[in-house]
């Protein structure tokens, strides 16, 4: 999926000028709503159809020939039922997809702004980041659709060594020092494949500023950081103050190498 603005449609109007149109028709079907990845694992479907409906008005503008295999491809998702669930597909440097499966109703939400406005809204399990990705709430629906997600990215990928899985954790009933290994290592290893890659002439600099709420848990990851060979530098030179915060908080920023 790709916001609609960014297709190229300038080329469109070029290749429309020069070649037949069926030809061009066909072959930007294939590469989209006839891919095998959109086979698999569509996106939502009120996407699919505003992708058909301004790719039938983009042509109409300059083609002369009868369009009816776009109108057919329309047909189809016009008649469509909705569905709760769509994939969101992400190409990645390697030249794999990555394909998630998302629930439709956040489209739902943005659609009836009138329900929400001058309201209080209080998310649950949206982490943000890293460990965002990677850890959600203890809700067994939530936690179906991470294995289904990671099956799905796992077959479709030519790898056999990657080894994930899923598992509960009840946050009210770990320790502190359970948190901090399960979270910051999670990060620390990240960071130490970084600044360890032998594929690269130039290491990346790697800062990390934190707001220390708890000293122990912050420790706690600075012994990670030791553990894994990695060093750091508390950074304590000024910086100028321009976008606003809380400055009575207690805030660190770290450069980490190798």
């Amino acid at each position: 999926m790709s916001f609609l603005n960014n297709f190229p449609w300038d080329s469109l109007h070029i290749e429309i000028m020069t070649k037949t149109t069926s030809d061009i028709i066909v072959d930007i079907l294939q590469k989209t709503r006839l891919h095998p990845i959109c086979l698999k694992n569509p996106p939502s479907l009120k996407y699919r159809r505003h992708f058909l409906t301004e790719l039938i008005k983009r042509v109409e503008m300059f083609a002369a020939e009868p369009l009816d295999v776009l109108y057919e491809a329309l047909g189809e998702v016009m008649c469509a039922l909705e569905e709760d669930m769509c994939y969101k597909t992400y190409l990645l440097p390697t030249g794999d997809a990555v394909s998630l499966a998302e629930n439709v109703r956040s489209e739902w939400a943005v659609e009836k702004t009138h329900i929400f406005t001058n309201k209080t809204v209080l998310e649950l399990g949206s982490g943000i980041g890293l460990t965002g990705y990677i850890f959600s709430d203890r809700h067994q629906t939530v936690l179906q659709r991470l294995k289904d997600n990671i099956t799905n990215c796992l077959t479709n990928c030519d790898s056999n060594s990657a080894s994930v899985c899923v598992e509960e954790l009840d946050w009210e009933k770990v320790s502190d020092e359970q948190l901090c290994s399960v979270v910051y290592a999670c990060l620390v290893r990240l960071l130490s494949r970084l600044l360890n890659c032998k594929a690269q002439e130039e290491h990346p600099d790697v800062y990390i500023a934190s707001t220390v709420r708890n000293p122990q848990m912050y420790d706690c990851f600075k012994k990670e950081l030791e553990m894994a060979g990695l060093s750091h530098v508390v950074m304590t030179d000024s910086v100028t103050q321009v976008f606003p915060y809380n400055r009575a908080s207690t805030i660190e920023m770290i450069k980490i190498y190798a």
